[in-house]
């Protein structure tokens, strides 16, 4: 398993009122709930055209039945373990390292514009680079990626999570380990109506077959967004 790669999704339980909740606040629990189930479907689609085996990552830790119950069994399930983001992701990556996996990217579950061919650029960067990060247009990041040679966890020690800074706060440590970092294209984030709007309107003319995402909002459009 020297060079074998693995996805990483972090999923969280798609439970009423606990998803998206500043989205929900303009949209409603509802349709916030039904757009986040979407989300993840399209990203799971993205990462099964690929060759490298999915590993869902379930929060909270006792949702993993029910998560299960949702996406079906065919993926591998495990709980998030962590008392923060950070030290979740870290644990996440430690776990596949210890098993014997070589290469590992990590992803987030509301970056709708994320693709296979994004995923694949991921791949492929960690045979020439010590890491991959995938920007987030709110200064996050999607995706973020190792080898087992060249894993780093103080990317995510006492970082401030939620925040414009995040990103710029990762590149600064890889920089100050010497490191080679590929950086992805920056994608949009959905958290808010703002977000969803954006992408919306990017997208809108786009083949419906490929995003669960983007049939809902075409179907939904004069409620979610007006005539």
């Amino acid at each position: 398993m020297q060079n074998t790669p693995i996805i990483l999704l972090f999923v969280k339980a798609p439970s009423k009122g606990r998803i998206k909740s500043r989205l929900a606040a303009s949209i409603g629990d509802d349709a916030a709930l039904e757009i986040y189930q979407r989300f993840v479907l399209d990203t799971i689609a993205a990462a099964r055209a690929l060759t490298a085996p999915l590993r869902i990552c379930c929060y909270p830790p006792d949702a993993v039945a029910q998560i299960c119950a949702w996406l079906g069994a065919e993926p591998a399930y495990v709980p998030q373990q962590g008392k923060d983001l950070g030290e979740r992701m870290e644990q996440a990556f430690e776990q596949v390292f210890h098993e014997g996996y070589g290469r590992a990217v990590l992803i987030g579950s509301d970056i709708p514009e994320l693709s296979t061919a994004v995923l694949r650029e991921a791949m492929a960067a960690l045979d020439r680079n010590d890491a991959v990060l995938g920007p987030a247009a709110d200064g996050g990041y999607y995706l973020i990626g190792f080898t087992a040679k060249t894993f780093l966890p103080a990317v995510f020690h006492e970082i401030t999570w939620s925040t414009n800074t995040v990103c710029d706060e990762t590149l600064g440590r890889f920089k100050r380990a010497g490191m080679q970092v590929h950086l992805l294209p920056k994608l949009h984030d959905v958290d808010t109506k703002s977000d969803l709007c954006i992408f919306f309107k990017q997208h809108r003319n786009d083949p419906v077959y490929s995003s669960s995402t983007l049939a809902y909002l075409i179907e939904q459009e004069e409620r979610l967004f007006g005539p």
